[in-house]
């Protein structure tokens, strides 16, 4: 069994930010703060839905608001992915998930094909509460956008229905999981790189 695990340091003046993530963990865990008690939920969701081990360290000016802090934790993480995913031998690469969370059905799709792109469709129908406890909603694009662009990842994701913003968002976090889990998971019968250019 392989045991991909990165961890990722990054400061500014804004923000200092630790995030370790571990892919191929048996039983998972997480140790999650970020200064933001929904954002904790959020990330303590993806981890047990993803099957992960995650810790996050977050310390930002969230005394003017959050925005610093959930983009460049978007940042970590995605490197933090990208450093733990290596070469991308045997992976399935790809990955998408439906999720519902009582009204709200979530959609999500991805691929680490080292190209970066990011399609957010939530809000086209839609319109997310602007806080959920301290957290703003328009921060919720923000991370997934810098999580994408810095990990390498194609990721569209897709609200089909919903009304309470918590749902929605928990939706989201959950498809994104259970997605990741599948493109990162091992398919003992790929070999090499799952690309015909023989690199991602």
């Amino acid at each position: 069994m392989k045991n991909r695990r990165a961890k990722i340091h990054r400061k500014t003046r804004e923000t200092e930010i630790i995030v370790a993530i571990g892919l191929d963990s048996q039983e998972p865990a997480a140790d999650v703060s970020t200064g933001i008690g929904f954002f904790d939920h959020m990330l303590t969701t993806f981890t047990l839905h993803g099957h992960f081990d995650l810790e996050v360290t977050a310390n930002g000016d969230i005394h003017v608001d959050g925005h610093h802090t959930i983009e460049d934790l978007g940042i970590t993480m995605g490197l933090a992915l990208k450093d733990a995913i290596g070469d991308k031998k045997g992976i399935n690469r790809y990955g998408s998930f439906f999720l519902p969370m009582d009204e709200a059905l979530a959609f999500v799709a991805l691929d680490f094909s080292g190209r970066p792109y990011f399609v957010f469709e939530v809000e086209d129908k839609i319109q997310l509460a602007p806080m959920v406890g301290t957290f703003d909603t328009q921060l919720l694009e923000e991370f997934f956008r810098a999580l994408a662009y810095n990990a390498g990842i194609t990721l569209h994701m897709r609200l089909l229905a919903g009304k309470n913003t918590h749902h929605i968002i928990e939706a989201l976090f959950k498809a994104f999981a259970h997605a990741l889990r599948i493109a990162v998971a091992i398919d003992p019968t790929v070999k090499g790189v799952p690309s015909t250019k023989g690199v991602l």
